[in-house]
């Protein structure tokens, strides 16, 4: 069996990528790790509310490209490292763009049985204003998706 576990280096996808690693050894399957690139917008200007687009345009920094991916790649590092104290050899992809269709559309090209993914538990206010990522993988995933907190 091949497993993907989706990681954005929260304490919820480590859960995801121990979990996983116990249901591999147990049926003997193969482990890829996988975060999605993408850039993010960064808001620099404290906590006053923008009251212009001048003052948005000041405010918001866009995350570049290489920075994202040099952030992506640091993470499967970490991951791969505690991957190793788990006693599991995992293989890492850095994925680009949204992270559901990225983590959705590898599984689907590379033969993934399952997905396994962390979620934050966020209140359900929270996940309407801005999503959730475990939510969306498992509404668009033609796999099953096991979401571990």
């Amino acid at each position: 069996m091949q497993f993907l576990v989706a990681v954005d280096g929260s304490e919820e996808s480590e859960n995801a990528l121990a979990y996983a690693a116990d249901i591999a050894d147990a049926m003997d399957g193969s482990i890829t790790v996988a975060y999605a690139a993408d850039p993010t917008v960064h808001d620099e200007g404290g906590d006053e509310p923008t009251v212009s687009l001048w003052d948005a345009d000041q405010r918001l920094v866009l995350e570049s490209i290489d920075d994202a991916e040099q952030r992506g790649l640091d993470l499967l590092e970490d991951v791969s490292a505690f991957a190793d104290e788990l006693g599991h050899d995992v293989e890492t992809e850095l994925l680009y763009g949204d992270p559901v269709t990225a983590i959705t559309d590898f599984a689907e090209d590379e033969g993934i049985d399952t997905i396994f993914v962390g979620h934050r538990g966020r209140s359900e206010r929270t996940d309407a204003m801005v999503g959730s990522v475990a939510k969306s993988i498992v509404e668009r995933a033609t796999v099953p998706v096991t979401v571990v907190r």
